[in-house]
């Protein structure tokens, strides 16, 4: 009934943020790309404050000005500049002034006299910590502390003389360090050993400690508080008290109000969000409130209010675009701020996906998302397939740290009103699930998560819903390596694939990233050093000849993290064993297609693909 370009114009609104008077900040992507708004009441008219053709990141009110901070980089670079913006006159002032560098915001100051923000602007391969005056500007920043990996400030200490620095190794290892802010002297508070998470982390109310989540000597993330007030010591566990486990879940993250102890933290139970609104009542005691009723299942983004009784959040799940709420803390009391365009298509119209689990070739259970076309039902979703079925797109999501959650998607509602099921694997490697399943992919164990993927081909066979010979991969990012790997390992399983910002060599990827995320990848991937003999062997430029599935093939040019050249060389190797191949790059975009001129103008090109060969 609707056609593409109206489900690729469903509105999301999120990133919200609240000014000293009440006045909310959120990001929405009504334009095209996502653009700053504000909000006087809920669910009044809102005001656009900024006109861009390029996304905007990120925006944060100033705790004591009516005036805020945002971010935006240029073509998908990720290389963002930070901008102060006044909503009462419109001025908008580039704050870092210098374009070839990152910048990664670090919170305003309690006084709203200074921001910090991490930048490589020193060195294109490491990071810097900076504060910077509200009113100064690119060189004017004054460098706090020299960094030599990838760092990152988690805020300001409550009487504004020191921030939080996080130093990550890789995703799953992480040091966390206290940098005063007038000597430069950086303390680091979470000596350990192997990998270990530390992650959320927040200033307590007296800044004598840190709450955060870390998987210290636990399979999951747990909320744990990090006393400050220590002595030196030789491993972390001697400042670490639990507060609240995840049990068989993580516990996805805090936040905290430092002036008020109120916090709120949430639970990653099977991909879902399992909320929990408090007050510290004790170093490691949490007075709980009520569990505010929010649309979807899924949560996250939290902002308190100036006196701490609401916080703001973004709420969305499958059938439930992204909109803004405010939460009532006392009361638990929801009121929506944001309604978000659903383009005219009704939501009774969206479909809901049944979280099943099939067996891999070792016994290993997966957890996936499967969603059927409203003229199938879960119950009639079993039985041998048959040539009746649908076809069904496996939809392989990045990372691979990284977790598939039933979030709002506009092109998979799309895809399943056109007839097509769409499964969403968490294939080993996934987070969500504990330490021992991530790691389940790591190095030589990297082709283990392509055959997850095999076996979910086996396990839609036995579908009655399915037709089998139907069966194509998507994927972008490192499921775009998923996607070639797939179609190179597994022929004889796939229909057509479909491959976005995916790695086909991982030697030449890890040569081409930016230096910036080299030794973060080499730590998953393995390295170029020490592994290239086997990063060759599972790159699948390397076993192209195998390829027989038609290929698409998408990116962009300013893509970052995985460069143009990957698309360029799968393509062109596969043109040459004869598989037929779109390619489509966009010069405006990086690791990813993020305007909506260029979404239409791709999904509709992949539509039309997948029509003529699946």
């Amino acid at each position: 009934m609707y056609d593409l370009e109206r489900y690729l114009n469903v509105r999301s609104a999120y990133g919200a943020s609240f000014a000293p008077d009440g006045t909310l900040a959120f990001l929405t992507d009504t334009t095209g790309v996502p653009q700053v708004w504000t909000l006087d009441e809920p669910e009044g008219w809102p005001d656009q404050r900024t006109f861009y053709e390029e996304r905007v990141t990120f925006a944060s009110w100033s705790p004591e000005r009516r005036e805020l901070a945002f971010g935006m980089d240029e073509g998908g670079n990720e290389r963002a500049q930070l901008y102060r913006l006044d909503p009462d006159d419109g001025r908008i002032v580039n704050l870092t002034a210098t374009p070839d560098a990152k910048h990664r915001w670090g919170g305003w100051s309690h006084d709203g006299d200074r921001f910090a923000f991490a930048s490589n602007r020193r060195d294109e391969s490491v990071f810097d910590v900076y504060v910077q005056g509200r009113t100064e500007t690119g060189d004017d920043a004054t460098l706090v502390t020299e960094g030599d990996g990838w760092l990152s400030v988690g805020g300001w200490s409550p009487n504004d003389d020191r921030v939080l620095v996080s130093e990550a190794h890789w995703s799953f290892d992480q040091d966390l360090h206290v940098l005063d802010i007038e000597s430069g002297d950086m303390t680091h508070v979470t000596p350990h050993e192997g990998d270990v998470r530390f992650r959320s982390a927040n200033w307590g109310p007296d800044g004598d400690a840190v709450y955060l989540v870390t998987d210290y000597e636990s399979d999951t993330l747990a909320l744990a508080r990090l006393d400050l007030t220590a002595d030196a010591i030789d491993d972390v566990g001697e400042r670490l008290d639990i507060v609240e486990t995840g049990g068989d879940w993580d516990v996805d993250g805090v936040a905290l109000d430092d002036e008020t102890d109120r916090l709120v933290y949430s639970r990653n139970v099977d991909g879902y969000t399992d909320l929990t609104v408090g007050e510290l009542d004790g170093p490691t005691d949490i007075a709980e409130f009520p569990t505010p009723d929010l649309p979807g299942n899924l949560a996250g983004g939290v902002a308190f209010d100036d006196d701490g009784e609401r916080f703001a959040l973004s709420a969305t799940g499958r059938t439930e675009n992204t909109n803004v709420f405010v939460v009532e803390i006392a009361t638990g009391t929801v009121e929506r701020w944001t309604r978000a365009s659903t383009a005219g298509i009704p939501r009774e119209t969206f479909v809901e996906p049944d979280l099943v689990r099939y067996e891999s070739f070792d016994g290993l259970d997966v957890p996936a998302y499967f969603s059927l076309p409203d003229d199938w039902t879960a119950g009639e979703a079993g039985g041998a397939a048959t040539d009746d079925g649908v076809p069904v797109i496996v939809d392989i999501h990045g990372g691979p740290e990284s977790q598939r959650r039933p979030s709002f998607a506009g092109l998979t509602q799309y895809f399943c009103s056109r007839g097509y099921a769409v499964f969403e694997p968490n294939v080993r490697g996934s987070t969500g699930y504990g330490r021992e399943y991530t790691h389940l992919d790591d190095v030589e164990q990297r082709m283990d998560s392509v055959a997850d993927l095999a076996a979910a081909v086996e396990w839609l066979g036995d579908r009655e819903a399915v037709d089998p010979d139907r069966i194509v991969a998507m994927g972008g990012s490192y499921g775009g390596f998923m996607v070639l790997a797939a179609l190179t390992e597994y022929p004889d399983l796939w229909a057509a694939g479909v491959d976005v910002v995916g790695i086909a060599n991982f030697v030449t990827f890890l040569e081409n990233t930016g230096s910036w995320r080299r030794e973060l990848r080499e730590a998953e991937y393995g390295s170029l050093e020490a592994d290239r003999e086997f990063l060759e062997s599972v790159s699948p430029i390397n076993n192209i000849e195998a390829i027989r599935a038609p290929l698409f093939v998408l990116h962009g040019a300013n893509d970052p993290r995985v460069p143009v050249g990957e698309a360029e060389q799968i393509a062109e190797e596969a043109r040459e064993q004869g598989v037929p191949v779109e390619k489509l790059v966009f010069d405006d975009e990086g690791h990813g297609i993020s305007k909506l001129e260029n979404r239409i103008e791709t999904y509709t090109a992949v539509v039309d693909f997948l029509d003529e060969h699946v």
